[in-house]
């Protein structure tokens, strides 16, 4: 048995054992030594002069069942009644990760998490699926019993409205190391203990503590190489030249030739050959023949200017140790997240200290914090951008003209290749653009126990903990866009951000746990406050007269006005009851029941309050009499619950009138008037107050088995769940008359079905040769049930009854104009289009020879995914292990955009219309600024379905007798495969795990070392 604690009782000499269940301590004949281990019955051996002692621990059949973590407390896992997956430290250490949830996507069924490849990001997380239409779907996040209400990497108006953002993220500033486990709570017989922000599943992260033993200290240490792979394939400078030719073939026939029928003279026309030499000196090496042969033109790789091989190197170095009064915990980590491209980079350093004391048999004391410092550099920005440009600074390059040239014969940089002036070079624009993010943050529990049973013996079974959690963060945003830039035109741009918030939670706790002969009673009274407070200021310039200034010089001495500038504070307030009951008879029969009740401050008054119940019952049909004859059943447990949860994500003061100052002429001065609406004005689009806005509730059933066969060797849950919200936070149109044109009001209802399923099973279990494999899997699927009109679409949204929240609604694709179509193309021009063949064809739905919003829009699918799944295979053998993580999504719609027919930027490899290829699947090209074929975009929507091989690894751990004599205790050393490649994907050119062209893919490399 590994891991096994071994000491001298009384002492601190002790060790833990090694693979092999061997240890070896320093001992005197008649000491006893004391040897312990979780789910085991302690023993207790004297020594005998004997130098070997073979020692059995057995099995705690009171200790056995695994805990889990639930709100406000803990819970043996096969007492929980509820819908939850519970995640250990064994599965989010299994491979290196910059954030636990990217060690858990793919593990937990009906969680669905997205993948961000920018250093110092974490992606959005959905726990089955959307339920509101305007207001958040993010879960709420409890580190160590505190609810976090933080704003890392978010703007004001993202947290203050409760909008979800893949930027940081409250993970973020966890180190993975320090997680001891996650528990998600899914139904809201669950997350209904959590009343109004448990709308959206609870996620419960529990931090690594100390432990009674010896003290050991711990080392991990990873390095990754990755690079940037591309599943677009782009046109080679031939292909694109010939593309363009054909574009300005198809914008005037009679002035262009045809794409394949080339001359020097148009060729000098269309590529602006007079105004860039350089260019037209590498499209003229197609024409050192005589006749024209694209393959002799140079293509540029315009990426290799703004990639790099990214490097990630992770270290996290953590003591652990304690006796039955002090137990302790202390780590630090260093990441530093160097991206594949550049300008993009993160630093993240972490410390974690936790103690805790029991004084006395009837007081104990806790306390942890987690700090972080980190700086990211975000990379290319096009805040305060004068050009709608792209926003990274891969996607410019992939803009820029694939036949022009970075560099003149002196070396300098050409600001334009190919001399279109709205193509900039992506030439060291990350020396031009840069967006720094620090942030500090420190999260804090501590806690006072008192079991009251043993101060006085009739209060036996009730105790009180008071738990304290203050959350503090500083942000500090600097960007800054030099004139030379690709989103800038002629002069530079700065902005300097800076923002504080804090908030604390106060909990009050009363247990009470009793059990009378079969009967088993636990309590839990609950009286806990949060208050938020945000503060902000904000400052933007042009023309810095210094570039290496950056943000750094936003005064009067540089600078004669702002661009523009702001501040805030925001405060909120949110007070709540609650009160619980577990009730067991007999280890079959579970009873939990509970109800909260919850006051928002930024609710109006009279609707502030609002009571959240919910109850659940289990039964473990297993353990039953009659099943005792059935021994292949090891475990078989039915659950139903329903519960009630809210939201109250709207940003506070909504629900107060307020007014915009709007200056007139007056006199020599300007001077304040105050309306209440003034669309011209950046702060005027004021929203009516809604003196009567209240709480979006969720109702919810959910119907559960959890089973087990041939003693775990198949092993699994099932849950199929509905749920009905209503009253609905959303911003409502109303009649300009008032003197506004929008309120927020409770209108509104969705529906959502699903069922997720988590299967575990174990084909071959010998003692040297294990093989595990994990599948998960989870459908679901929201309904618009009514909107701000009843049962009447809101076209305008995008919402329509009956059919899922977030939905494509556009023209359905008939393919291309044909030839053969000529006559039926001439009865649509008949009625004002002007359609062509080799166009993009949108579908004519009612027959009327007319293309008309109104009447010939569908619905072309749903956007979110339907299913999710999550499959991983392990093989271990003797000490190595091999493993292998697939993640994928199915059954939904990805709006591509199709082909921009333009002609003007680089482009993919693409099947598109000529005079050659007249059965192709897109349209032709038409040379224009603005694109002259109006309804391109309908050929892009495509099935976004996908599996992908997310992680590959193999590692060894050395066995005990290896590592006598060494100091060690444990080594692992451990090589892993991220990314590399898709089983299927219905979308060749994207990656739908990133939903980008790109994504990462690379090598790690790791130890984990205890001493």
């Amino acid at each position: 048995m590994i891991g096994a604690t071994v000491m001298v009782n009384g002492t601190q000499n002790g060790t833990i054992t090694d693979m092999d269940g061997n240890f070896t301590i320093q001992a005197q004949t008649g000491d006893v030594l004391r040897v312990f281990y979780v789910g085991y019955t302690e023993s207790l051996v004297t020594i005998d002069g004997k130098s070997e002692k073979k020692i059995i621990l057995k099995e705690n059949t009171e200790m056995i069942d695994e805990v889990v973590v639930v709100g406000y407390g803990t819970q043996k896992k096969s007492d929980v009644t509820g819908a939850m997956v519970s995640i250990g430290d064994k599965e989010l250490s299994a491979r290196p990760v910059s954030n636990a949830f990217e060690a858990m996507q793919g593990k937990a069924a009906g969680v669905d998490i997205r993948t961000s490849d920018r250093p110092g990001e974490m992606g959005d997380v959905f726990i089955r699926g959307t339920r509101s239409l305007t207001a958040s779907s993010s879960p709420l996040y409890v580190v160590d019993g505190v609810p976090l209400n933080g704003t890392v990497g978010k703007t004001p108006e993202e947290d203050l409205n409760g909008l979800s953002n893949s930027r940081g993220g409250v993970l973020e500033s966890l180190n993975p190391s320090d997680i001891e486990s996650v528990e998600i709570l899914k139904d809201a017989s669950a997350t209904a203990i959590y009343g109004s922000r448990g709308a959206n599943g609870v996620v419960l992260i529990t931090t690594k503590k100390g432990k009674d033993g010896r003290f050991t200290v711990n080392y991990s240490g990873s390095v990754s190489i990755d690079e940037i792979k591309d599943r677009t394939t782009w046109m080679s400078a031939g292909e694109y030249l010939e593309w363009r030719r054909w574009a300005y073939y198809y914008r005037d026939s009679s002035v262009y030739p045809r794409g394949d029928q080339p001359t020097q003279a148009n060729d000098k026309a269309i590529f602006n050959g007079d105004n860039d030499p350089y260019a037209w000196n590498n499209i003229m090496k197609g024409w050192s023949g005589g006749t024209w042969d694209g393959s002799k033109v140079s293509t540029t790789d315009w990426t290799k200017y703004v990639t790099q091989t990214g490097i990630t190197t992770e270290h996290t170095v953590s003591g652990s140790g304690g006796n039955e009064k002090n137990q302790s915990y202390v780590s630090f980590g260093w990441l530093n997240n160097k991206g594949t491209i550049k300008g993009q980079d993160y630093n993240r350093y972490t410390a974690k200290v936790s103690n805790d004391l029991k004084l006395t048999n009837w007081l104990s004391l806790g306390a942890t914090v987690n700090a972080t410092y980190s700086i990211q550099n975000y990379g290319m920005s096009n805040d305060g951008g004068t050009t709608s440009g792209p926003n990274s600074a891969y996607a410019a390059a992939t803009r820029n003209l694939v036949y022009a040239v970075p560099y003149d014969d002196e070396g300098s940089r050409i600001e334009y290749p190919g001399a279109d002036s709205k193509i900039k070079t992506v030439v060291d624009e990350w020396q031009y653009s840069k967006d720094e993010r620090k942030v500090f943050r420190a999260l804090g529990s501590f806690y006072a126990q008192f079991n009251l049973g043993k101060i006085w013996k009739p209060l036996e079974g009730l105790s009180y903990k008071v738990n304290f959690g203050p959350d503090f963060r500083y942000y500090r945003r600097g960007m800054f866009n030099d004139a030379e830039s690709v989103n800038r035109e002629g002069v530079n741009y700065a902005s300097l951000t800076k923002s504080t918030d804090f908030s604390w939670t106060l909990d009050n706790l009363l247990y009470y746990n009793k059990s009378i002969g079969k009967h088993d009673f636990g309590f839990t009274l609950l009286q806990t406050a949060t208050q938020y407070e945000y503060e902000s200021n904000y400052m933007a310039a042009e023309g810095i007269p210094l570039s290496s200034s950056l943000w750094n010089a936003l005064s009067t001495t540089n600078i004669s006005a702002l661009k523009s500038w702001d501040s805030s504070l925001t405060e909120k307030q949110l007070l709540s009851y609650m009160g619980r009951i577990n009730y067991t008879y007999n280890g079959r029969y579970m009873l939990t029941a509970s109800v909260r009740r919850d006051g928002a401050s930024q609710l109006a008054e009279g609707y502030k309050w609002s009571t959240f119940p919910s109850v659940a019952l289990g039964w473990r049909i297993d353990q039953e009499e009659f099943f005792k004859e059935l021994p292949w059943i090891s475990q078989l447990k039915l659950r139903l619950g329903y519960g009630v949860t809210g939201n109250s994500a709207i940003a506070p003061y909504s629900t107060k009138g307020a007014i915009a100052s709007l200056f007139y002429p007056f006199g020599s001065s300007p001077t304040a008037g105050y309306v209440g609406y003034e669309s011209q004005l950046a702060d005027g689009a004021i929203t009516l107050a809604n003196q009567k806005l209240g709480w979006e509730k969720t109702k919810q059933w959910n119907l559960g088995i959890d089973f087990g066969f041939l003693n775990g060797r198949v092993s699994g849950i099932f849950d199929i769940y509905t749920s009905r919200t209503s009253d609905l936070l959303m911003l409502q149109s109303i009649p300009s008359l008032t003197g506004y044109m929008a309120t927020y009001n409770n209108i509104g209802e969705t529906k959502n079905f699903g069922y997720d399923l988590t299967l575990n099973l174990v084909p071959i279990k010998t003692r040297d040769l294990e093989w595990n494999i994990g599948l998960n899997a989870a459908y679901t699927k929201n309904e618009i049930v009514s909107l701000a009109n009843g049962k009447q679409d809101d076209i305008s949204n995008g919402w329509f009854i009956g059919e899922s929240v977030n939905v494509i609604y556009d023209y359905e694709s008939a393919g291309i104009w044909k030839e053969e179509d000529a006559a039926e193309m001439a009865k649509f021009n008949a009625n004002g289009h002007n359609f062509q063949v080799g166009m993009a064809r949108p579908a004519d739905q009612n027959d009327d020879y007319k293309i008309d919003a109104n009447d010939d829009r569908k619905i072309i699918g749903h956007t979110d995914p339907r299913w999710t799944l999550g499959i991983g295979s392990n093989i271990t053998y003797k000490g190595w292990e091999l493993g292998i993580q697939l993640y994928g999504r199915m059954d939904y719609t990805y709006n591509t955009g199709g082909v921009w027919v333009g002609g003007r930027y680089n482009v993919r490899s693409y099947d598109y219309y000529n005079e050659n290829n007249k059965n192709a699947e897109y349209q032709k090209p038409i040379f224009d600024e603005g694109g002259k074929d109006a309804y391109y975009y309908v050929l892009g929507f495509k099935n976004g379905s996908y599996l992908k091989i997310r992680n590959i690894s193999l590692g060894y751990t050395f066995p005990g007798k290896m590592l006598k004599g060494t100091g060690l205790s444990n080594l692992k050393l451990y090589a892993q495969c991220k990314n590399p490649g898709m089983v299927f994907s219905h979308i060749d050119f994207i990656d739908m795990d990133t939903y980008s062209n790109t994504y990462n893919s690379g090598l790690t490399f790791g130890l984990n070392v205890t001493f």
